[in-house]
């Protein structure tokens, strides 16, 4: 595991140098942090909780989410991903692959709070269980930017530990009551 604080959280050194889908959507000079996790969850499983991002932020509720409690169920039909939702807020979705990753970029309020970012969420087999890797490009020209991106980096981390360990434990949680949970039903 690499641990470059605050660019790479858990991720190991493959999948820190990967490109991702993210790479490709931030022009000129980019920041790229990647955070991941181990889940004794199938790959599939994993999937479905990742895509539970279009429903609630599943980090620190009461910064992210007004308080309200990100659900503990799985929302039928969240896995039904459509380009142009809306994904943790501030994001639009631009691309998927079911069962395996998600990509979004910032819309036009979160540009203004955070400027260019792009991100991919991916579920990927790992043993008997799956890693969730997530990949985080934002723009970094000019002064402006360059903090930005900085201070972004130490914010998401915060974050992102926690919504990644909240999904994880969710996760193993379905995973262990219902092996083989599957797609959803449509």
């Amino acid at each position: 595991m690499t641990m470059a604080l605050p660019l790479t959280w858990g991720a190991t050194r493959a999948e820190a140098r990967r490109p991702y889908a993210a790479d490709h959507l931030v022009d000129g000079t980019m920041l790229s942090m990647t955070r991941s996790i181990s889940v004794a969850a199938s790959q599939e499983l994993t999937w479905r909780w990742l895509c539970q991002i279009a429903v609630a932020p599943y980090s620190y509720d009461w910064i992210d989410n007004r308080g309200r409690r990100s659900p503990r169920t799985l929302t039928p039909g969240a896995d039904r991903l459509v380009p142009g939702q809306r994904m943790a807020v501030v994001f639009e979705l631009v691309a998927f692959e079911a069962p395996h990753h998600w990509t979004a970029i910032t819309t036009a309020a979160g540009r203004r709070l955070f400027g260019p970012v792009a991100m991919t969420y991916a579920a990927e087999p790992a043993g008997a269980g799956s890693r969730i890797v997530c990949r985080i490009s934002v723009a970094q020209d000019g002064p402006l930017r360059w903090t930005r991106s900085r201070l972004l980096a130490w914010g998401d981390l915060v974050m992102m530990r926690k919504q990644l360990r909240t999904l994880k434990w969710l996760a193993e949680r379905d995973a262990r009551t219902e092996p083989n949970p599957g797609p959803s039903a449509s």
